[in-house]
Parts: structure tokens; C-alpha cells; sequence
């Protein structure tokens, strides 16, 4: 946390504008608990399964939350809907479409992430940022998802600081969805960073960076 402080006042922000989700993929549930019980108060994880039980052996801890920064699979996103406090990767609008219904049936509103792939890489995910902007009329119609901002992963790079140009996109890609005044879109989060590159990311505006290795060490794969 004290990088991501650091970073944050670097640029003259305010550090309370960021905050950290663990990335726990693999990481068993008592090591879970052990960083929540050192402050950590987002868990983000990947695969529902293994979400689903790592939640059930911690329970109920005061102050966590969940979050969703996984691949999303049309089968299970009746699953994650009122489980998770938010979901990061909704990559089309089609998925976007079958949460507000999933939503709708339990009578309440999934926040969610649009996912943006800003390096154009056919291995991910995610809008293109035209494909983001063409879908915006369609997502903003769903009355059961609430939009909160955007997520990305950027390509990899050795050197973090060769990512900047990516995350500047994002940050201008939401500016440019503000600009278009949607009626129930709103670009308050965007979710971008990971341990090898966050302290660029909150520089550039990240308000969420998903952190694994930076917490847990070296998963296996």
C-alpha cells in the first residue's frame, strides 16, 4: 500500500482515491484469510469454483468484499449476478445483456467493468475502444447493471514504463464515454495494473489494481 500512496501523491492525488484487490487465483483459503486479516478487504478472484469455496471457508469477515476480475463464461453468469460486489471483465454486449437479466430476476443491480483491450491483442479479451463506444447506446439502455468504469489488461512489456501509452488510453476512453453523456453509464473506477506494473497504472489514474503476486508470491500456473 505504501507504493501505491506514493504513486498516488507523485501525481497529487489523493492515495484513498486507489484501492488494492488481491488477486487470490490459487492462493489457498487460509492464505486468504491471513491478508485479510492484515488489511486486505478486496478478494478478487478468477473462476467462480474456486470463488465459491474459498467463500464458503472465510465466511463472513467485516469490511470484504469480492470482487470478479475473471474471464466471463455465458453459462455461469447467472452464478456471479448478487455475488460479487463487481464484476470486472464484461467484454460484450451480449454478456452485458444477460447479467441485467440475471439482475432483473433477483430484483436488484449488478455494478459491473467494461473490459477494453487496448493493445488489440487476439489472445483477449474485451472491446476494441470503437467497439466500447458503438455498444454504449445498447449497454446504457440495461436497467439492472450499473456501469461503473472500465478495466484493461495491457500487453506485457519487461519494462512497466512502456505501458503508460495504454493506460493514458483507458483514462481518455472513459473521459471520452463521459463526454457522451449516457444516462446510467457513469466512469468512476478504472481497473487496471497488476504487480508488475501498478505504480505506472495509479499514476495514469487507476482507481482499482489487481495485485497477486505482489501479496502472495509465486502461483502455480
Amino acid at each position: 500500500m505504501e507504493h501505491i500512496r506514493l504513486a498516488a501523491c507523485r501525481v497529487g492525488r489523493d492515495p484513498r482515491q486507489v484501492r488494492l484487490v488481491a488477486a487470490t487465483k490459487f492462493v489457498t483459503a487460509g492464505r486468504v484469510l491471513e491478508a485479510v486479516k492484515a488489511g486486505v478487504t478486496i478478494c478478487g478472484e478468477n473462476r467462480w469454483q474456486e470463488a465459491q469455496a474459498k467463500m464458503a471457508a472465510i465466511g463472513e469477515e467485516p469490511g470484504l468484499t469480492w470482487h470478479f476480475i475473471g474471464r466471463l463464461q455465458r453459462r455461469k453468469l447467472k452464478m456471479l449476478v448478487g455475488r460479487f460486489s463487481l464484476i470486472h471483465s464484461v467484454e460484450t454486449v451480449d454478456q452485458a445483456t444477460e447479467l441485467d437479466h440475471q439482475a432483473d430476476v433477483m430484483g436488484m443491480q449488478q455494478p459491473i467493468l467494461l473490459e477494453v483491450n487496448v493493445g488489440g491483442e487476439s489472445t483477449k479479451g474485451g472491446f476494441s475502444p470503437l467497439e466500447l463506444i458503438q455498444a454504449l447506446p445498447a449497454i446504457d439502455r440495461l436497467e439492472h447493471i450499473s456501469v461503473r468504469g472500465l478495466m484493461t489488461i495491457p500487453p506485457w512489456e519487461p519494462d512497466p514504463e512502456a505501458v503508460r501509452p495504454y493506460f493514458q488510453q483507458l483514462r481518455e476512453l472513459g473521459d471520452q464515454v463521459t463526454e457522451s453523456s449516457p444516462i446510467r453509464i457513469r466512469m468512476d473506477e478504472l481497473s487496471m495494473g497488476m504487480s508488475h506494473d501498478y505504480v505506472i497504472a495509479v499514476e495514469e489514474g487507476a482507481t482499482l489494481v489487481r495485485i497477486g503476486t505482489g501479496i502472495f508470491g509465486q502461483r502455480p500456473r
